[in-house]
């Protein structure tokens, strides 16, 4: 009886991690989870629960190569952000070697104590740079004016700041051989029917940000907002006209 009772259970489970693995989610806990979207390239999405907002979730990316992984941006806090490199590491045997900040806020630099405590390299703008000073929040260890080119492991990845929005700093990432563009905040997912938090947005140039992207990058196959489901370049398109019915 113990034994059919096992078999029953392992069954089920079985038929779970399957759906999971079919679905391309890696399920890390209740509020982890991984989507793997390209040969080497994962968005992972961390939940949390605000007042204002009830339980959203949050996006980032984890881009592999040779056994390392480049993160773009961390879950909420340090709790969340060592479940996720503990799993990567113990799990997938890979290990972050450098995070990309896309600004200030929690949903992108939260877990930023860990990772520098685990001896790992982070970047940021130099307006974010400044921000974190300002606030006496971690500072990221490296900063930029406008734009960097980062090569990880023969992979180029290009931070760039194209002007204000969400936030005064907030920069995005493109992955050229990937065409992967993480837009992070700046850019809203298709089902977003407003501009969401707008404490520290600046709504009078978001939509020119947005439009100097869309001249820039004219071949993408993903892109990744802040949060809400993955798309296409309509996803640019879609955050003007919100920013420009909000104006």
């Amino acid at each position: 009886m113990v034994k059919r009772i096992f078999l029953v259970v392992v069954f089920v489970f079985g038929l779970f991690y399957l759906k999971a693995q079919t679905n391309n989610n890696i399920i890390i806990n209740d509020d982890i989870q991984l989507i793997h979207i390209d040969d080497s390239v994962y968005v992972h999405i961390t939940w949390e629960s605000s007042e204002s907002f009830g339980r959203f979730s949050s996006n980032g990316l984890i881009f592999i190569k040779n056994g390392q992984a480049v993160m773009i941006d961390t879950p909420f806090d340090n709790s969340k952000t060592r479940i996720l490199t503990e799993y990567l590491q113990d799990s997938m045997h890979i290990k972050i070697k450098q995070l990309i900040i896309g600004h200030f806020h929690d949903d992108c630099l939260g877990g930023l104590a860990y990772i520098q405590a685990k001896g790992i390299e982070s970047v940021a703008n130099k307006l974010t740079v400044e921000k974190c000073m300002e606030l006496g929040l971690p500072i990221p260890a490296t900063s930029f004016v406008d734009s960097l080119f980062l090569d990880f492991n023969g992979e180029i990845i290009e931070c760039r700041y194209f002007g204000g929005g969400h936030s005064f700093d907030n920069i995005v990432v493109w992955i050229p051989s990937k065409k992967i563009l993480f837009g992070g905040c700046l850019i809203k997912s298709v089902n977003s029917r407003g501009l969401g938090n707008l404490s520290d947005a600046v709504v009078e140039d978001w939509d020119s940000t947005v439009k100097k992207l869309l001249n820039h990058y004219t071949d993408i196959k993903f892109v990744i907002p802040g949060h809400g489901a993955i798309g296409g370049s309509e996803l640019l398109t879609h955050t003007i006209k919100l920013v420009e019915s909000n104006k």
